[in-house]
């Protein structure tokens, strides 16, 4: 386990040049303390880890030194070779570069490891599109993918409702969802999301623009995507549940507001859960809740209460 801390310490300022201790330690998953001992460990063993001391220090590595203990795990070759998706990288224009770096990583690969490749094609697959889609590659998809590797800037025409705008954007990542490719970008202050397959015309730009150091694709993404989920849900549901019907509301309508339904929840005299459903429209409700049938029960509004009484006597006639 230690050996393991001392490694990934030489490796973090091999790459870094100058770390906190406090930096280190966040990276180690330990103490400030423990951060000290191991770098009087690697100095004692020959490596040369210098500390800086005062307000602007840390630790670095003297003279250039760089350690040799790159060699690749089983484990960590393996998780190497399942971080390309095929599929993603062809869109982009990549796949020839992927293909080339997964050679040359396999050719470093100690002979013991020569099938880690295999293994893990074999055992995972990544199939992003959801079902009955058939996937679909925007046509401006490699253009926005370099622009977004090179930091370049690009001047778009995007298709918005019935007509079309003109942006200039600084393109900071791609995300693919359920088949769907979409660019984060910043237009002027504010970072926006745009989806790819409604750009219709892409210039890339041949100066580079400077990137926020502290933009979090990833947290930028899931931050938008829960504002968007919220933002679809407008309107305001009464129901009367089952316990089959509550089992079920999570799977035909918007999980997190079928949960927060359910647990705000208040059971009533015959055992059934009154709930308040947020949901994205009494029509979008109809066709969702129509599937729980009997188990649930319509209460307000009343013009959607009266369209399930409607739709009830509509199957008992045909059934009849």
């Amino acid at each position: 386990m230690r050996a393991a801390r001392l490694i990934k310490m030489v490796l973090l300022l091999q790459n870094r040049a100058t770390m906190t201790a406090a930096e280190l330690a966040a990276e180690l998953e330990v103490s400030e303390r423990t951060v000290t001992r191991d770098a009087l460990a690697l100095s004692e063993a020959g490596v040369p880890v210098y500390a800086d001391r005062g307000r602007t220090g840390g630790y670095r590595l003297v003279g250039g030194y760089r350690t040799r203990l790159t060699g690749l795990a089983r484990d960590e070759a393996e998780a190497l070779f399942l971080s390309g998706l095929p599929g993603a990288l062809r869109d982009m224009g990549l796949q020839d570069a992927a293909s080339a770096a997964r050679l040359k990583v396999t050719a470093a690969l100690l002979p013991s490891m020569a099938d880690a490749p295999g293994s893990a094609a074999r055992r995972f697959h990544l199939d992003a599109p959801g079902w009955y889609q058939e996937p679909r590659t925007p046509e401006l998809l490699a253009p926005l993918a370099e622009a977004v590797w090179d930091d370049r800037p690009v001047a778009a025409r995007y298709r918005r409702g019935d007509g079309e705008v003109e942006r200039e954007l600084e393109p900071y990542g791609l995300v693919l969802k359920a088949g769907v490719w979409y660019v984060c970008a910043r237009a002027g202050s504010a970072y926006r999301t745009y989806r790819v397959d409604r750009f219709t015309a892409v210039a890339v730009g041949d100066g580079r623009f400077v990137r926020d150091p502290d933009f979090d694709l990833a947290a930028f993404w899931a931050e938008r995507s829960a504002e968007f989920a919220r933002s679809l849900l407008r309107a305001e549901v009464v129901l009367r549940l089952t316990e089959p019907g509550a089992r079920r509301l999570p799977y035909v309508t918007d999980r997190a507001a079928a949960e927060e339904a359910l647990a705000a929840g208040a059971e009533e005299e015959d055992g059934r859960l009154r709930v308040v459903l947020a949901v994205e429209s009494e029509e979008v409700a109809f066709g969702q809740l129509l599937g729980l049938g009997a188990e649930a029960e319509v209460v307000a509004p009343a013009a959607l209460r009266e369209r399930f009484a409607e739709a009830a006597r509509a199957m008992a006639e045909r059934y009849r």
